[in-house]
């Protein structure tokens, strides 16, 4: 009896499937497992991945490592997601100053714009005058209370460092605006002319968020409005905001050109990523298939190549001119841009162009790794066969199926598509992009730190936690609990994970979170799943497919598999997920595929 073990590398995750061959030729599945993948797909470093999938599947058939035959490992190239901007803008303020602040207690509504003036320099104020009043955490709030009532014509409105706006309030004779939790408060120039705005609870301000409502309160000229226009998106939201002229400040734009992407294929052609996702992905088609994608030098494209090449020479030790990319997915989003000069870390948000690049697949790193498993396992390793060939081999094990049969396969780096017809010939495309670009573009729209966040949201639906026994459901529904939720969770957006409820730390609406995720699903599933199905249908001809079965780990995805059936019920195709072996649902098609493959060899 052989056991054979199919091997799957994703970007992702790396899948096992095993499999016993009898001495009649008689194939039976034994069981299936899946671990994260270590390192970048397709180098050394996945050994320690495939080594933990290996043991996980022969323990569950009741086998050792020993007892192996044959280990057929699926031919992996790498993807890398990037980011190029499309518009990158850094804007610097010099000499000049902005606070864009979101405290949770500010006190008053309104604007107000005089010269900033400290506590300590209250008595030099002159008279008629109007002011912006700064104090530190040195000064009570009965103090600054006390002195605002002293001069009730000439403070307009108060800036603080501690966490006081309300207490001051309250004690005020004459209510004005008020903004605290500066914690910087100390940069703050004496004698500038300041603006300062609240907005009322639930709103956000309106006159600092508009270039001609700053220019209205500072009496700004044409030229100098537009140049304002960065620190006006920046504060769009807030509801507070405090903005500094000063008479030697000057606003200036580093622009570093956003490039020419270079196609080098059956024909060659350029396009400029100012051109945005869509104009980029036509020309992509109209190249052909592609040997090798280059960008212009000393632009953002241009860099962004120059990182994905350099990055896969120091993994696999080639050259980085020998390292050719070989298909690439843009899509359009919108990144937040650090404005350098302000206090409080201000961004603005410029459009982008997301970007996923495949680099082309050497035999010799994949040998490199069947080799370096071979003299650990002590078993024979071979590089078996093509993902996509493999996954389809693999969902022909769903139940319902027969040929022909067209599938799409997601993981996490790429999507790849196949079709094999009723003579058994397999047409099959590779592309660039998937799960893994839909984290990064969801990490970038909502701002967050944490990638780990963003796989998070890519994964679960949310709730909004309204009451200690009821959530409100992202559909609107309204979901009412026995047991009494935790108090951390009261007035916070959630998500629903299988080990329960977990805390988005992050104050950004649901109704902004689920627009950001759905649409990056669109942008990367949508427009790769249609290339691809045009890629390998007959004459190109999507209309020539009946039915398309989804499979990988982006097909377990809780929204994927219905954002693809409302796109292809245009075509009249009918798609739905697969399920492997009967019992593995979407996962473990390519692993199942090179057990498959075996027999066909």
């Amino acid at each position: 009896m052989k056991i054979i073990a199919g091997v799957d590398i994703g970007n992702s995750t790396t899948e096992v499937c095993i499999g016993s061959i009898d001495y009649f030729g008689e194939l039976k599945f034994l069981s299936g497992a899946s671990v994260p993948t270590t390192g970048t797909k397709g180098t050394i470093a996945n050994i320690h991945s495939i080594k933990s999938a290996l043991k996980q599947a022969l323990s569950k058939a009741g086998l050792e490592e020993k007892d192996l035959t044959l280990v057929r490992l699926n031919e992996a190239a790498p993807v890398i997601g990037d980011t190029a901007m499309e518009t990158l803008t850094e804007t610097i303020i010099t000499d000049s100053s902005m606070i864009g602040h979101n405290p949770s207690t500010p006190a008053g509504a309104g604007q107000a714009v005089g010269r900033l003036i400290s506590m300590e320099c209250m008595k030099q104020r002159e008279t008629g005058e109007h002011y912006i009043l700064t104090a530190s955490r040195s000064h009570t709030y009965e103090e600054i209370a006390a002195a605002i009532n002293a001069a009730p014509d000439g403070i307009q409105g108060v800036i603080l460092q501690a966490d006081e706006a309300v207490l001051v309030w309250n004690r005020l004779d004459h209510k004005i605006p008020i903004i605290d939790e500066v914690a910087q408060i100390e940069k703050l120039p004496d004698g500038e002319l300041a603006a300062i705005e609240v907005a009322l609870a639930g709103q956000s301000i309106r006159m600092l968020s508009n270039p001609y409502g700053i220019a209205t309160l500072l009496k700004l000229n044409a030229d100098q409005t537009r140049m304002v226009t960065p620190i006006a998106k920046s504060l769009i939201g807030k509801r507070s905001a405090v903005v500094i002229r000063t008479p030697n400040g000057n606003i200036r734009e580093n622009v570093l050109p956003a490039g020419e992407i270079y196609l080098h294929g059956e024909k060659d052609t350029s396009i400029n990523l100012d051109e945005g996702a869509g104009k980029i992905m036509a020309a992509v088609c109209d190249a052909g298939k592609i040997r090798d994608i280059r960008g212009q030098a000393d632009t953002n494209v241009g860099n962004m190549f120059e990182r994905i090449r350099r990055s896969m020479s120091e993994l696999d030790g080639q050259q980085a001119e020998d390292i050719h990319i070989t298909d690439i997915l843009a899509v359009d989003t919108l990144a937040p841009v650090k404005i350098s000069g302000a206090l409080a870390g201000e961004t603005c948000l410029e459009k982008a162009v997301g970007v996923a690049a495949m680099v082309r697949t050497q035999q010799l790193p994949m040998q490199k790794i069947a080799q370096r498993l071979h003299s650990e396992l002590g078993t024979e390793v071979v590089v078996a066969g093509v993902e996509a060939v493999m996954a389809s081999f693999g969902a022909m094990t769903t139940p319902g199926t027969q040929l022909p049969i067209a599938v799409l396969d997601m993981g996490g780096g790429s999507t790849d598509a196949a079709v094999i017809t009723e003579s058994g010939k397999v047409i099959m495309t590779h592309q660039a992009g998937a799960g893994e670009l839909v984290s990064m573009l969801i990490q970038i729209e909502l701002g967050l730190e944490d990638r780990h966040m963003a796989e998070q949201i890519k994964k679960y639906p949310l709730a909004k936690v309204e009451s200690l026994f009821h959530m409100r459901m992202e559909d609107g529904r309204m979901n009412f609990v026995e047991e009494s939720i935790e108090p951390k969770f009261y007035g916070r957006v959630v998500l629903l994970t299988e080990k329960g409820m977990v805390r988005m730390e992050k104050d950004i609406p649901m109704e902004k979170i689920v627009q950001v995720r759905r649409e990056a699903k669109k942008k990367v599933f949508v427009t790769n799943a249609l290339r691809a199905m045009k890629a390998v249908a007959p004459d190109h001809d999507m209309k020539k497919i009946a039915n398309v079965v989804l499979v990988g780990g982006s097909a377990e995805d809780f929204e994927i598999p219905e954002i693809l059936m409302e796109e292809f019920a245009g075509y009249r195709i009918v798609c739905g997920r697969g399920n492997i072996r009967s019992t593995e649902g979407p996962r473990n098609a390519v692993a199942t595929g090179l057990v498959l493959s075996y027999l066909g060899e």
